[in-house]
């Protein structure tokens, strides 16, 4: 039976497969990740091949065993033909046993060397990569290809090895007992093999639009039952149009699911049929040859029970180029993910950063970002073809300095580009030109660790991971103690809360933080920087989108985490920027204005035109309410 299941799996897979052209060495690297474990992949051949004889050892022996009563032999003959069957049963169970140990060692192995290279890839591609791929697409091909190669890997060659030492091995038996009898059970072959390929065929595209539909529903519930979708969905969705949209993909699924359990049983049914009507003729024309004397009764019966050791086989190998080919295909995808350029790559011999404060220093910076090409893949953004824009310069020659403990402030219109400065300081990405430097050290001749340790960023969204609030503070520092994660909080105006919720520290936050408001959230962050302990900070639109009250308290909260440190800052309101030491105006990718406060407006251009604006919505806003 389970040989049975593995020719149908075989069938099933899609047949244009093999069709599909490999890159040239996917064979060798996936000798490469199979490398560690030749050694059990050795004891796994040769238990498949002992397994494969004793498959072929039985039938003989049952035939002897017809022999000897027929020939009114021994009893001795008798008991001792069953207790070497009884035996070859044991120790076909226990090859069994360890066969299926030394593959699912191979094959855990295999997803864990797998999951850990792509893993520890990912987590080295630039922002760039994430802002276009898809999350769900990156999941599978750490879940769905790693299994699927994997699982194709061990069940093929397992597979491979037995169906041909088997085949081999029962073609030469009963070629040897009897040829007219096996070439007249060989004619049947072809009435099974050729619609078992086409019963595949059909599974296959089956198979293909269920696994569409299923990824359908997934995103389907995915954005839905996220809280920002949730919310979405309650406040402008159609409840009656979401329940239709989901129940026709899931009604094509159960459609789907019963057309495959009749294919299945169609198949199955066939094959038992098949099987059947070919033993018959074995035992027809053995039975008439055994009635003249040209073989013996028990070369018949060993003849019928070889034919099934024959003829799953010779079906089994006719898809060995589907299963290799999907079992190739599947690693090819995962090594697609790990050929992705980091882009952002660390010196072997990175500069230490000198001790004290650092100061931050742009030096005729030009910068693009890259196009989709050099980062991503299309499959992973579930497209036909990658959107290639980009290489359009957005920085154009932007240069300042920001001193130890200052505070520069970028203002200017919305695409200006002041994130795109924020986001070369922690070296999200790397300039095409001039340098970024943190006191004198040029930011890409600094370590990773370094980096991280020295700049701080606050966003406007404030992320949190589904989890605690002690896991989200301590993911900066997991050796914080206690003591330290209160201090951090008092300083973030965020104790008094804490310590009112039930479960304090060890309450769950929700997904990105959702649970908390946004000022709330925001001040965790706040507090996870101050944990952090940086040189620099960065805050971007860090009080954009919050209340009166709301950004108060944050405001309280970031002036206490700025103390001391070299802070830039990108503000939409330019009352939060008053108090800067620097003030950059950007347009365009450019610093078109810079000074301070009062030197800007009394200068009279961009940033006293901003100024202007926002004070005179201010004003209406007021008469308004």
């Amino acid at each position: 039976m389970d040989n049975t299941w593995s020719l149908l799996s075989g069938a099933m897979r899609a047949p244009d497969v093999p069709k599909k052209g490999l890159r040239r060495g996917t064979v060798r690297r996936v000798a490469r990740f199979a490398r560690p474990h030749w050694r059990r992949l050795g004891i796994f051949l040769a238990l498949t091949v002992l397994a494969a004889v004793l498959a072929v050892s039985t039938p003989l022996l049952a035939g002897r065993v017809v022999d000897t009563i027929v020939g009114g032999g021994a009893v001795s003959v008798l008991v001792w033909l069953a207790v070497a069957i009884a035996g070859l049963a044991i120790a076909d169970a226990g090859l069994g046993l360890a066969e299926r140990w030394q593959s699912a060692r191979i094959g855990e192995g295999l997803i864990f060397d797998l999951r850990r290279a792509v893993y520890e890839h990912i987590q080295r591609m630039p922002v760039a990569f994430f802002t276009r791929t898809r999350t769900g697409a990156l999941v599978s091909r750490l879940n769905n290809d790693v299994i699927g190669a994997q699982r194709t890997f061990t069940a093929t060659l397992s597979g491979l090895v037995t169906n041909v030492i088997q085949l081999v091995l029962s073609l030469a038996v009963m070629m040897t007992l009897s040829w007219q009898v096996t070439l007249l059970a060989l004619v049947l072959l072809p009435v099974f093999v050729l619609p078992a390929r086409r019963i595949g065929r059909r599974m296959a595209a089956l198979q293909r639009e269920s696994a569409e539909l299923n990824a359908s529903m997934t995103t389907q519930m995915t954005e839905r039952f996220s809280a920002p979708g949730a919310t979405l969905v309650k406040l402008f969705g159609r409840p009656d149009a979401e329940n239709s949209a989901f129940g026709l993909r899931a009604g094509r699924v159960r459609d789907i699911g019963v057309r495959t359990a009749m294919l299945t049983r169609w198949f199955m049914t066939s094959l038992t049929l098949v099987s059947a009507l070919a033993q018959a003729l074995v035992y027809g024309l053995g039975g008439w040859m055994a009635l003249r004397g040209d073989l013996a009764p028990g070369t018949v019966v060993a003849l019928a029970l070889l034919l099934t050791r024959l003829y799953t086989p010779l079906t089994a190998l006719a898809n060995v180029r589907v299963d290799v080919m999907t079992a190739l295909v599947s690693f090819e995808r995962v090594f697609e993910v790990l050929d992705l350029d980091p882009m952002i790559k660390e010196r072997p011999d990175p500069k230490p950063l000198p001790a004290g404060g650092v100061s931050v220093e742009f030096e005729d910076v030009r910068f693009s970002y890259p196009s989709a090409d050099r980062y991503s893949l299309a499959s992973l953004e579930e497209v036909s073809i990658l959107d290639n824009r980009g290489g359009e310069e957005v920085l154009h020659g932007v240069g300042f300095r920001a001193e130890p403990g200052q505070m520069v402030a970028l203002v200017g219109s919305s695409g200006a580009g002041k994130s795109t400065i924020a986001a070369l300081v922690p070296r999200l990405y790397d300039v095409d030109s001039g340098a970024v430097r943190l006191s004198g050290v040029d930011v890409r001749d600094l370590g990773f660790d370094t980096l991280r340790h020295t700049v701080g960023v606050v966003t406007q969204d404030g992320h949190l991971f589904h989890d605690t609030i002690r896991a989200n503070l301590s993911y900066v520092r997991p050796e914080v103690t206690e003591p330290e994660i209160w201090h951090a909080l008092e300083r973030a105006r965020l104790a008094s809360l804490v310590r009112s919720l039930p479960d304090g520290l060890d309450t769950l936050v929700g997904e990105r933080g959702y649970r908390l408001s946004g000022g709330e959230r925001q001040r965790l962050t706040i507090a996870r920087l101050l944990l952090a302990q940086p040189r620099v900070v960065v805050l971007d639109e860090a009080t954009a989108h919050l209340d009166s009250e709301s950004e108060v308290a944050v405001g309280e909260a970031l002036t206490d985490a700025l103390d001391g440190r070299t802070a830039l800052v990108i503000a939409h309101r330019l009352s939060t920027v008053r108090a800067a030491d620097l003030i950059l105006v950007i347009e365009a990718g450019t610093v078109v204005e810079r000074g301070t406060h009062e030197e800007l407006l009394a200068a009279g251009g961009r940033y006293a035109e901003l100024h202007r604006t926002q004070f005179s919505e201010g004003e209406r806003e007021h008469a308004a309410a």
